[in-house]
């Protein structure tokens, strides 16, 4: 990577005060005939800019117009004080102030006004979405895992048998499609990974050209794992369309933890080296990371509570907000410590920096929440601790309302069982390859596609994902 580039570090300046226009003009201009690795960075940052855009795309009556929804007689004074507050996520981009696209979801999450407005307006009970199974409840879920428990000493209980149907459509008659174009698609797949299991492909349209590797601690594989699709365009008037339809069963996960029964690390192993080492510019031990680690973990020299007071203070002081691209964001755990709020990635990525800058080995998971109430996607992460290895945390479900303090640190080294599990770690190669910049370069769950050789970004492209439960529920 060109990190010295002069005209790279210019317009990363220029863009961080706003001057988007100039950035770009510099970063297009190619006056000074850069060599083939600073023009790709060049091209790299270009693209950033313009997904920034797209993030921030709502004008102030846009904005107002949304507002006006929940908040029947919200102003633009209004609009104007909650975004010089903070509460209502904004850019400056070249002079203009331009909203999130998201908006006004986080004024809804930390704005005590704005919520009491909004629920004062309500005449009706907010609706809640139901994708599934309607009156499933995760904290009776918790609940049920740990009952079950009791009567066992399997780590595995009350597993669940789900089936997804992915699809990805690029959008027709578009400007780069042309006939005999090379489509290349690449999609989630599950691992076979602890507690998942039993993975099974049951159709796929037009036929799968590869399915990635499963991933072994010993044998390697792929850490993202992908259904991989080659086809040639024939007529771009008509839909390119892959589609495939798995199946999976997952099972809640349930160690008994004991502080007493914890071993010392081999701090010579290739294992312990790894995961508790920065990794630029997502994990890093900047002096907000230490800072943290030294009041919060301070004097406690068993790793398994040392990972518990840090996964506690991410849950309680890292909220939920929604988030802009992941590609757009320069550092992840950064975000979270600067910013104090983040996605379940920014809250993951938070842990298993301080977790590693504790000595702790951490590292990324991600897929899908697949629970009956509603699917989304998700990233958590896992520490380790031997003896009984990697063990899940996910600060982004946080606490759970109880006295009991199983169900209550539930998320603290156990798992529900609604999960699609298929990446083990981020940033890692597709198989096969896909050397233009990806959509989402960090995480893969969405998907991503390229056009003769080029990335085509979300906004040229559809993609859903839905899941049955073959497994009865509760």
């Amino acid at each position: 990577m060109s990190l010295d580039d002069p005209v790279l570090i210019e317009a990363r300046t220029l863009a961080d005060e706003g001057e988007f226009g100039k950035a770009g003009r510099l970063l297009a201009g190619r006056g000074d005939k850069p060599d083939a690795s600073a023009a790709h960075e060049r091209d790299i940052q270009l693209e950033i800019l313009r997904r920034i855009q797209l993030d921030y795309s709502l004008t102030e009556e846009q904005m107002l117009a949304r507002l006006r929804q929940s908040i029947p007689d919200a102003t633009i004074e209004d609009v104007r004080r909650w975004r010089d507050a903070g509460d209502l996520q904004h850019r400056v981009i070249d002079g203009v102030v331009w909203y999130f696209r998201r908006e006004p979801a986080n004024l809804f999450l930390f704005c005590p006004e704005a919520i009491q407005r909004r629920d004062r307006a309500r005449t009706a009970p907010a609706a809640e979405p139901v994708a599934g199974v309607p009156g499933y409840s995760l904290l009776a879920n918790v609940k049920d895992i740990v009952t079950a428990a009791d009567g066992t000493d399997s780590l595995e209980l009350l597993p669940v048998r789900h089936r997804a149907t992915c699809s990805i459509a690029l959008r027709p008659k578009h400007h780069r499609l042309k006939p005999g174009s090379l489509v290349r698609i690449w999609m989630t797949y599950p691992q076979e990974y602890r507690q998942q299991r039993d993975v099974k492909l049951v159709r796929a349209t037009p036929p799968v050209t590869a399915i990635g590797p499963n991933w072994d601690e010993a044998a390697g594989g792929e850490l993202q794992r992908t259904l991989y699709f080659e086809q040639r365009v024939t007529d771009p008037d008509k839909p390119v369309r892959a589609e495939a339809v798995y199946e999976w069963t997952c099972a809640a996960y349930y160690p008994r933890l004991d502080p007493a029964r914890v071993r010392p690390y081999d701090a010579n192993s290739p294992l312990f080296r790894t995961f508790t080492a920065e990794r630029p510019p997502h994990i890093v031990f900047a002096p907000e990371v230490r800072d943290v680690v030294a009041r919060v973990a301070a004097g406690i020299d068993n790793p398994l509570q040392r990972a518990r007071r840090l996964w506690l203070w991410t849950a309680r002081n890292i909220p939920w907000n929604a988030e802009v691209e992941y590609s757009t964001i320069p550092s992840l755990c950064l975000k979270g410590l600067r910013v104090r709020r983040g996605d379940c990635g920014v809250q993951a990525t938070t842990f298993i920096t301080l977790c590693r800058a504790a000595g702790i080995p951490a590292r990324w998971q991600s897929g899908w929440e697949t629970k009956p109430s509603g699917y989304t996607m998700h990233d958590w992460a896992e520490f380790y601790v031997e003896p009984w290895g990697w063990l899940p945390a996910d600060p982004s479900y946080g606490l759970q309302k109880s006295d009991d303090p199983r169900v209550r640190e539930f998320f603290f080294g156990h798992m529900d069982a609604y999960r699609c599990i298929a990446n083990l770690d981020y940033g890692c190669p597709l198989v096969p390859p896909k050397p233009s910049f990806r959509s989402e370069p960090i995480d893969f769950q969405r998907g991503e596609v390229e056009v003769d050789g080029e990335n085509w970004y979300y906004d040229e492209w559809d993609y859903s994902f839905t899941v049955e439960w073959l497994t009865p529920q509760r």
